[in-house]
């Protein structure tokens, strides 16, 4: 099977966060064939690590692939279209998975002189719990990496351009519910409710004030009402009940904290004002992908080297990235890989990753794991001060999908 084959097969059985056991299982039936040195499993979600020790004093560089899928309705018409219905890749993951296959053939066939590579195949990067199932593991406290680096696919750009910046990449995002329940009456004496409207509509107005969209500022903030209800289509019952949903990018960890605090104390306050029960939950969190200057550096010099056109972008991309958690915990970046001037947008139905970029992605992760970075470590720890003060902060924010 050649990698065409393998990116379409990985089309076909495109499923989504948490539920990735078939894709799994064929990247692992894939993976045996070019003989790691293991393959791990994980005790929670269905990513996988394979390891290749070269041995002698080199570096541990860890390349991370996602293998999600999105759930979008399949419209293209295409001879390999996904076989879930409700559930397609419109994100290419199933063309990030490939070209972490690629690498895996070229280290079997090409094996570094020394030195360790950890292919690490991510599954629910799309609802941001994959890369805390892989930190909480404890599986990588085992290696000591001394760089990590994944890439995404960018349309818009041509193909093949890698697409880097030092700094925030990708935004700190994250979503949140806000649950406001007091008492229903009789819609003949609204009077004897409790409404939630009045603490919802202050809420919204608090939140939407928030946006700053010069994202030169440090407190650039795109604050996005998702859902305001109140009540139900029950004509005789006066509301007593009400939700809010926003979603919060950020440019940096720092601000989005202070943003989770000041909306926690306005929801209580405005809540106890009405006489309201108030249940604030933080969902599907993405740290900022936050790339340092010598992984940057080794971007621009690698692509270089392959002749790949290197383009530094520079603001950070809005959308969030799984891929921000290792950041802020081991040294490393994201990067991009244009996919096509023509190419849709992410998560459109008609977008479709082209095969074409399979080889150079792969190519820059095999130069990437060959070269290194000439830089002193992340400080230790388990985890990031910042994603620790997050879960204890908010013990509720860790809910997502799945």
């Amino acid at each position: 099977m050649n990698f065409k084959e393998i990116r379409q097969q990985l089309h076909r059985m495109a499923e989504a966060s948490n539920e990735e056991v078939r894709t799994s299982a064929f990247i692992r039936q894939q993976l045996e064939q070019f003989q790691p040195t293991k393959i791990i499993s994980f005790p929670k979600g269905h990513h996988l690590l394979a390891e290749y020790d070269f041995g002698g004093s080199g570096k541990t560089v860890l390349l991370r692939a996602d293998m999600d899928a999105v759930r979008v309705n399949e419209t293209l018409k295409l001879p390999y279209t996904s076989e879930n219905e409700g559930v397609s890749h419109k994100c290419g993951h199933d063309g990030h998975s490939t070209i972490m296959l690629r690498v895996a053939e070229m280290l079997h066939q090409q094996p570094l002189p020394k030195g360790r590579v950890l292919l690490l195949f991510q599954g629910a990067e799309e609802t941001g719990e994959g890369a805390r199932q892989i930190l909480e593991s404890g599986i990588l406290d085992a290696y000591s990496i001394d760089c990590a680096y994944a890439l995404h696919n960018i349309p818009a750009e041509p193909a093949g351009t890698i697409i880097c910046r030092p700094g925030s990449f990708t935004c700190s995002v994250i979503s949140c519910d806000i649950v406001l329940t007091g008492k229903t009456a009789h819609a003949a004496e609204p009077w004897n409710a409790v409404s939630p409207f009045p603490a919802a509509q202050r809420l919204t107005d608090f939140v939407l004030s928030l946006n700053q969209r010069d994202v030169h500022r440090d407190d650039f903030c795109v604050a996005t009402l998702i859902e305001f209800r109140v009540g139900s289509q029950a004509y005789g019952v006066a509301a007593g009940d009400g939700v809010l949903r926003f979603t919060i990018r950020t440019r940096e960890d720092a601000y989005l904290q202070q943003i989770i605090s000041e909306i926690e104390s306005r929801a209580k306050a405005a809540a106890a004002a009405e006489n309201l029960q108030c249940e604030i939950r933080w969902i599907e969190y993405f740290a900022a992908s936050n790339n340092a200057e010598n992984a940057v550096k080794a971007i621009k010099e690698c692509a270089d080297q392959l002749h790949l056109t290197y383009q530094e972008k520079p603001i950070p991309f809005f959308w969030g990235e799984d891929f921000g958690l290792f950041t802020q915990h081991y040294l490393g970046a994201l990067f991009g890989l244009g996919s096509g001037t023509a190419q849709p947008p992410l998560h459109h139905p008609d977008f479709d990753f082209p095969d074409e970029i399979v080889e150079a992605g792969a190519r820059m992760f095999y130069a990437l794991a060959g070269r290194g970075v000439n830089a002193h470590k992340h400080h230790g720890g388990t985890v990031s001060g910042k994603y620790l003060y997050l879960c204890r902060a908010n013990p509720s924010w860790l809910q997502g999908r799945g």
